[in-house]
C-alpha cells in the first residue's frame, strides 16, 4: 500500500519545466542589469527635452527677506541710534522674447532624448543577442562534452582491445600507446568543454537572474532547416542597416548634440531679449528708506548684450566645434566597422547552409568509414592507427557540424541585429530549433 502511494506520489509531482530560448528571453527582460541600466538611461535622456523646452518657457520666482538692523545715524552735531526690522517681498516673472542659446539649448534637449531612445533601442536588441548566444554556448559545449565521453568511451574499448591483443601476442606495444594517446587528448578535450560549459552557464545565469543547470535548457531539435535568405543581396542589407541600425542612428543624434552645442557656445555673443514683470513689497528697504512701505509693481523689457567675457565665448566655440569634428569622425569609424561586421554576418547566412549540409555529409562519410576500417583491421588490410584517425574524424565531423549548427543562428539573429530590424519574432522563430527532450 505504502509502494503504491509513493508510485502516486511521484505521478502526481510537477515535472521540471524545461526552458526554451523564449523563456530565458523574458526572464532576461526582467532581470538583466545591463539592460535594466539602459531603461534607466533612456529614462534620464528622456528627461533633456524637458530641461531644454524649459529655457524658452516662463520662469517665475519670489524672493523674501526679513532682517534686524541696528544703526547709529549722525546729522550735523545729531547723533541717533534706530533699531528696526526691515523686510522685502519681491515676485518675479520672466520670460525670454530672443534668446539664441536658450533656443539651442532646447534642440540641443531634443536630440539628446532621441540619442537616448536609439540608444535603448539597440540596448534591447542587444539583449536578444546576447541571451542567444550564451544561451547557445551553453548547449554546444554540452554537445562537445557529450561527443569527447563518446570518444573516451570508444578509445577505452580500443584500448581494451589493443590489451588483449598484445597480451595473446597479436598486438603490438604501439597500438596501445597510439590508444592511450588519443584517450588522452579526448579526457582533455573532456575538461575543456567542461570549462566552456561552466563559463556560458554564469554567463546566461547573470543575464536571467537565476542559477541554471544545462539539463533545464532545450537542445536544438535533429531537423535542422535552413531557409534561404531574405532578401538575398548585401546592398539591400546595407541600405537598411544605414536607415535603421540603432547604434548609427544614436552617432547621427550625437552629432546634432554636438552640432547644436557649438550654436550655444556662439550665442554667447548675441544678445539677449526678455519680458519681465515684478511686484515688490518693502518695508525700511534701506536708511533712505527708513519707517517707509513701498508696494511696486513693473513690468518692462530687459536687454543684456555682452561685451568681453576674457576669450571665454571665443575658446568655447572652438572647443565645441573640435568636439563636433570629434563625432563627425567617430560615427564614420563605427559606420564602417558596423557595415563590416554587416558583411561578415551575411556571408555566414547564406554560406551557412552549404556548410551545415557538407558536414552533416561528413559525418554520415565518416561513420561508414569507420565501420569499412574496422573491417579491414579485421580481415589485416588496416592497422590500429587507421582505425584510430577514422574515429577522430567522425568526432571532428560530429563537434564541427554542432559547431557550425550554433555558428548559424547566431550569424542569424546578428544579421538583423546589425541591420537594426531585429525584434521578439526573429527569436521567436530561432526558438523553433530549440525543443525540449522527449
Amino acid at each position: 500500500m505504502k509502494a503504491l502511494f509513493f508510485t502516486l506520489c511521484l505521478s502526481c509531482a510537477p515535472v521540471a519545466h524545461a526552458m526554451g530560448l523564449l523563456d530565458a528571453y523574458d526572464l532576461a527582460l526582467r532581470n538583466d542589469p545591463t539592460f535594466q541600466a539602459a531603461i534607466q538611461e533612456r529614462e534620464a535622456g528622456e528627461e533633456n527635452r524637458v530641461i531644454g523646452r524649459s529655457a524658452l518657457l516662463p520662469n517665475l520666482s519670489w524672493s523674501y527677506n526679513n532682517s534686524r538692523n541696528e544703526s547709529e545715524v549722525t546729522a550735523g552735531d545729531v547723533t541717533s541710534d534706530r533699531d528696526y526690522r526691515s523686510y522685502a517681498s519681491t515676485l518675479t516673472l520672466q520670460q525670454p522674447l530672443l534668446d539664441y542659446e536658450a533656443y539651442a539649448r532646447f534642440r540641443q534637449g531634443t536630440a539628446q532624448a532621441l540619442m537616448a531612445d536609439e540608444r535603448f533601442r539597440g540596448k534591447s536588441q542587444e539583449l536578444a543577442v546576447r541571451v542567444l548566444s550564451a544561451y547557445s554556448q551553453a548547449l554546444l559545449a554540452q554537445e562537445r562534452i557529450e561527443l569527447s565521453r563518446a570518444q573516451k568511451r570508444a578509445f577505452a574499448e580500443r584500448l581494451q582491445l589493443n590489451d588483449r591483443l598484445l597480451k595473446g601476442g597479436e598486438g603490438t606495444r604501439t597500438d596501445v600507446l597510439e590508444t592511450q594517446a588519443r584517450l588522452s587528448l579526448a579526457q582533455a578535450e573532456e575538461i575543456e568543454s567542461l570549462d566552456a560549459q561552466d563559463s556560458a552557464l554564469r554567463e546566461l545565469e547573470a543575464i536571467v537572474g537565476q542559477p541554471l543547470q544545462v539539463e533545464a535548457l532545450a537542445p536544438l531539435t535533429r531537423q535542422f532547416d535552413i531557409p534561404p535568405l531574405e532578401p538575398n543581396r548585401f546592398e539591400t542589407w546595407r541600405e537598411m542597416a544605414m536607415a535603421n541600425n540603432p547604434e548609427l542612428k544614436s552617432q547621427h543624434h550625437a552629432l546634432d548634440v554636438a552640432s547644436y552645442e557649438v550654436e550655444r557656445k556662439r550665442a554667447g555673443h548675441l544678445p539677449k531679449v526678455s519680458l519681465y514683470a515684478t511686484s515688490r513689497q518693502t518695508s525700511s528697504d534701506s536708511e533712505s528708506s527708513y519707517n517707509q512701505k513701498y508696494d511696486t509693481n513693473s513690468v518692462g523689457i530687459q536687454v543684456s548684450l555682452p561685451l568681453f567675457a576674457g576669450g571665454s565665448v571665443s575658446a568655447s566655440t572652438r572647443q565645441a566645434a573640435n568636439q563636433l569634428s570629434q563625432a563627425q569622425y567617430e560615427l564614420d569609424a563605427h559606420t564602417s566597422a558596423t557595415l563590416v561586421e554587416l558583411r561578415k554576418q551575411f556571408n555566414l547566412n547564406t554560406s551557412g547552409a552549404a556548410k551545415v549540409r557538407a558536414y552533416e555529409m561528413a559525418v554520415s562519410s565518416a561513420t561508414a568509414l569507420v565501420t569499412a576500417t574496422q573491417k579491414s583491421v579485421t580481415g589485416g588490410e588496416r592497422v590500429n592507427l587507421d582505425v584510430l584517425d577514422a574515429e577522430q574524424q567522425l568526432f571532428s565531423a560530429r563537434r564541427d557540424l554542432a559547431t557550425a549548427r550554433h555558428a548559424y543562428l547566431l550569424a542569424r539573429i546578428q544579421l538583423k541585429y546589425y541591420a537594426g530590424l531585429l525584434s521578439e519574432q526573429d527569436l521567436r522563430a530561432l526558438a523553433g530549433y530549440f525543443q525540449p527532450s522527449a
